[in-house]
């Protein structure tokens, strides 16, 4: 049983314009996951593709106008609010991507003790500070007087002490040197070798690689394709979906290929494929509505042409 599966995941966020006016601004369409334990699940897009609020959802924070349909279901039951609330921090526990999520007026090193929920508080905190290169002297400090990537270790620490069966981690490496980095990813590798979940946020489709089992892609508010690790090699020919091929040819180490035009915005979304404008394997049949999501070859892709 997958221990968290996303169907049919829509967000939307209802805006007053000028004369008071209402409309609907649609930012995830149709969104498909599935995560099983001992999992490591690399989300990947650009700013704008859904990542961040697909974590909100899960958690339940997002903010009062939105409006959400399908299903989340976490090891097998429906994740209802009263559900989320009582999992948040616990069982689910998320890695920010602000430093700002961070109480200003609790000590870093009392916040870090607080998401300790089975061992004892202090010890596991002055060792989780010590793996993560963090002075002692820190735990009495606020987090106005860290520097943000000492605000982001605590954050990070937070999460790994929680005991949480799936972390959802939200660009977690931006401000930490290299060697924290190469920690902090194989960390997250330890976590699900014991059999937690984690779900990575990232921009870097090249650290993703590293440590993830499968890789989902994400553009304009849905979920392209999911393909596991073992396919991205080459010029791309194991993966699926026309963005996924242009993503992967487009890093330096790659052909370094750009993908021309850029993702459409919530308020401009075009009636077919969300891609078909930058395609260059489009037919009109692409542009009439959004494919499913089928799956193909062990992974999952939303394109009518995928062989």
């Amino acid at each position: 049983m997958p221990i968290l599966e996303v169907q049919d995941l829509s967000v939307s966020f209802v805006q007053y314009t000028k004369g008071l006016r209402q409309k609907k601004v649609q930012a995830i369409t149709s969104l498909d996951i599935t995560m099983h334990e001992g999992e490591i699940l690399a989300v990947v897009g650009s700013s704008g593709s859904g990542k961040s609020l697909l974590a909100h959802a899960i958690l339940g924070i997002l903010p009062s106008n939105a409006r959400v349909s399908g299903t989340i279901n976490y090891s097998g039951d429906e994740l209802t609010p009263v559900r989320q609330a009582s999992l948040r921090g616990r069982e689910i526990a998320l890695v920010p991507q602000s430093v700002n999520y961070l109480d200003p007026l609790m000590s870093v090193g009392a916040q870090v003790r607080t998401s300790v929920h089975n061992d004892n508080p202090v010890e596991v905190q002055k060792k989780i500070f010590e793996r993560y290169h963090l002075d002692p002297d820190l735990d009495k400090k606020y987090p106005f007087q860290l520097s943000g990537g000492m605000a982001r270790r605590t954050l990070v620490s937070m999460a790994m002490v929680s005991g949480a069966k799936l972390i959802i981690a939200d660009e977690p490496t931006p401000g930490l040197d290299s060697i924290v980095i190469k920690e902090a990813l194989s960390n997250f590798r330890e976590l699900a070798d014991h059999g937690c979940a984690v779900m990575m946020i990232t921009h870097d489709l090249g650290s993703a690689l590293q440590i993830a089992d499968k890789i989902a892609i994400f553009y304009a508010g849905t979920t392209v394709e999911v393909a596991p690790v073992k396919d991205f090699f080459g010029r791309g020919e194991k993966l699926r979906h026309p963005y996924t091929k242009a993503l992967w040819r487009a890093l330096p180490q790659n052909e370094f290929v750009p993908i021309p035009g850029s993702q459409p915005l919530p308020n401009t979304l075009p009636s077919g494929c969300l891609f078909e404008p930058r395609c260059e394997t489009a037919t009109r049949e692409c542009s009439l509505k959004q494919p499913k999501i089928q799956e193909i070859r062990g992974g999952m892709v939303r394109c009518i042409h995928a062989t």
